[in-house]
């Protein structure tokens, strides 16, 4: 008897603990290649850069080239966009408030701008 309450007490302890702790569940939506590399900051910020750096997703439906252009910014500095041919699902979810978060998932040495930088979306 004695035993069964320890462990009822260990356990309540234990999912109280689980209870009161700070889950955060992040569903990935897409993953992508940076698009305009060349054209923005990232050849020369590509050596700072780390996988798993958080990046900032900015919505431009004001673009003159696209209106459903989401721009991709690391520290206040633009890397470049997300694709055109991937950007409309997520500047319509941005246009309606949810919360999407984003970071580099993937960095590599490559001749092809294209394959340099990836990154991840999630919806937080």
């Amino acid at each position: 008897m004695r035993f069964r309450l320890e462990v009822a007490a260990v356990l309540s302890a234990a999912l109280l603990a689980a209870a009161s702790a700070c889950v955060q569940v992040r569903l990935l939506v897409q993953s992508s290649p940076l698009a305009g590399f060349r054209y923005h900051e990232a050849p020369g910020l590509f050596p700072e850069l780390s996988i798993g750096d958080r990046l900032d997703l900015v919505r431009e439906p004001d673009n003159p080239h696209d209106p459903n252009a989401v721009g991709v910014e690391w520290r206040g500095r633009r890397l470049g966009y997300v694709p055109r041919r991937e950007n409309s699902a997520l500047a319509w979810a941005m246009d309606r408030g949810e919360p999407v978060a984003a970071r580099i998932s993937v960095l590599r040495v490559h001749r092809n701008p294209r394959l340099r930088v990836e990154f991840e979306v999630f919806v937080e």
